[in-house]
């Protein structure tokens, strides 16, 4: 069973999205060529692949870490109740944090996000994220670093799932809507 046929279209093929990673990186190693102790915090368990991607691509000693947080729940909306499911394994404190997210959507779990680590004496945060939709936004968080900005459609791969599933597809789809609907 082919998962593409799920995929009513591609929004971003691999080539764009491995051009543009390269782009996020360049810019990210300038902005931080000056700077000690660079710590980039992915987000789980969407930014897994654009984290690994981006990472090779910074020029600079960085250190990665890890949260796990949930506003989604198995639905395809934010629920704007937001979980740490796991905490960072190190301290931030004085550390410029990069936090990397597959999609700034409603805005809820960044803009929660960014409250806790400004409490931990970050030096700096700045948010990194693949994807941007706009149009969802509740909460008034912007990104830093932008992959590409997209419409309002239910998207998936590159790490971006629906219900656990399409997560390995190699670009950027929109599923089509019989799929969970």
């Amino acid at each position: 069973m082919s998962m593409d046929r799920d995929i009513a279209k591609v929004l971003y093929t691999e080539q764009q999205l491995k051009q543009r990673v390269a782009e996020l990186g360049a810019e990210i190693s300038r902005d931080y060529a000056d700077k000690d102790n660079i710590i980039v915090v992915g987000i789980l368990r969407g930014s897994y692949i654009f984290m690994a991607d981006l990472t090779r691509c910074i020029t600079l000693p960085c250190q990665v870490d890890f949260m796990a947080l949930s506003s989604y729940g198995k639905g395809t909306s934010s629920s704007g109740q937001i979980q740490i499911k796991k905490d960072l394994s190190e301290t931030i404190d004085g550390a410029h944090v990069i936090i990397v997210e597959d999609i700034l959507d409603s805005g809820n779990t960044l803009a929660y996000l960014s409250k806790i680590l400004e409490f931990r004496n970050a030096a700096s945060i700045k948010i990194c994220t693949l994807l941007d939709k706009p149009s969802r936004r509740v909460k008034a968080v912007s990104a830093d670093y932008c992959g590409f900005v997209v419409p309002d459609e239910f998207v998936v791969g590159y790490g971006l799932d629906y219900a656990e599933k399409y997560r390995n597809l190699p670009y950027i789809g929109v599923l089509k809507p019989e799929i969970y609907s």
